[in-house]
């Protein structure tokens, strides 16, 4: 879904038939301004979008930005400033603070992850632990504040993970099932193998034809001697279990991604409010 999609049925599922309570007290050509307050300090995140939800109702409105997507914001200060039709800010208010208030929190958290791992060549990445028709924007959440974003969906990476793997009758046929179907379907997608094991690392070094191997709920003395059996040949990453009290632990193993579901399904929505400003 992109962006235009999510702000119409978004809209429409608080609109629906009409914003009685604004219709029944506001003259519907008047216009007025608000402002975004901050009442909670961290990275404020969610300004774009916004805007854009802003200018689909009025087109004709000004937003005046004091604070851009990844700023460091504290209580007290005004993230912006909008100038355009009152019915339009009254309808937008609820979406604008959900998103907002959603995607700050992420950010937020997201940041103090990385802020660990700073010394470290490690990078944070998320996972689809997401809310279904917001991923996206929770992902451009975890960028704002300095992740990275692993696959987007189930169609833009192969991921064999445990299910798929037993399912499938072994780490071997999965990846040689996977290997063919890429292959019949003249399709080019990178290929991530978890593994649970240090045999399951071996099996995958030893079966090869993958692109990223993920060492999942390891321990960090496990990670280390994966690291050490699985060299340079693949791209690494570590999952499952890891906390602001321990990611430093598994960043000095070396390994290049870290994924950390807990930066969005975790994260504590930022205090946000827009207010009326009836006085310049």
């Amino acid at each position: 879904m992109n962006r235009q999609a999510f702000i119409v049925a978004a809209l429409q599922e608080d609109i629906g038939e009409g914003d009685h309570s604004t219709l029944a007290c506001i003259d519907r050509y008047a216009e007025g301004k608000a402002v975004l307050k901050v009442k909670e300090g961290g990275i404020i995140a969610g300004v774009e979008l916004a805007q854009e939800i802003f200018l689909y109702l009025d087109p004709d409105a000004k937003i005046t930005l004091f604070k851009n997507d990844g700023d460091r914001v504290v209580v007290g200060d005004i993230a912006f400033e909008v100038s355009a039709k009152i019915h339009a800010i009254l309808q937008c208010e609820r979406l604008v603070l959900n998103c907002m208030q959603r995607m700050s929190g992420i950010a937020t958290l997201t940041s103090q992850y990385v802020d660990k791992i700073k010394d470290f060549d490690s990078k944070i990445l998320d996972t689809r632990k997401t809310t279904p028709l917001f991923r996206m924007h929770e992902k451009d959440a975890v960028r704002i504040g300095g992740g990275h974003n692993h696959r987007m969906g189930l169609y833009d990476m192969i991921m064999l993970k445990d299910n798929h793997i037993d399912f499938a009758g072994g780490i071997a046929e999965a990846i040689k099932k996977t290997q063919a179907y890429l292959h019949s379907n003249n399709l080019e997608l990178k290929i991530e193998v978890e593994t649970r094991s240090l045999d399951d690392v071996r099996t995958v070094l030893d079966t090869g034809g993958i692109d990223r191997i993920m060492l999942d709920n390891f321990t960090p003395e496990m990670l280390e001697e994966a690291m050490a059996l699985i060299g340079t040949k693949y791209e690494t990453e570590a999952s499952g279990g890891i906390t602001l009290d321990n990611i430093t632990d598994y960043a000095r193993t070396g390994v290049q991604y870290i994924s950390v579901g807990a930066i969005i399904h975790h994260a504590v929505s930022m205090d946000l409010s827009l207010k009326a400003q009836l006085h310049d």
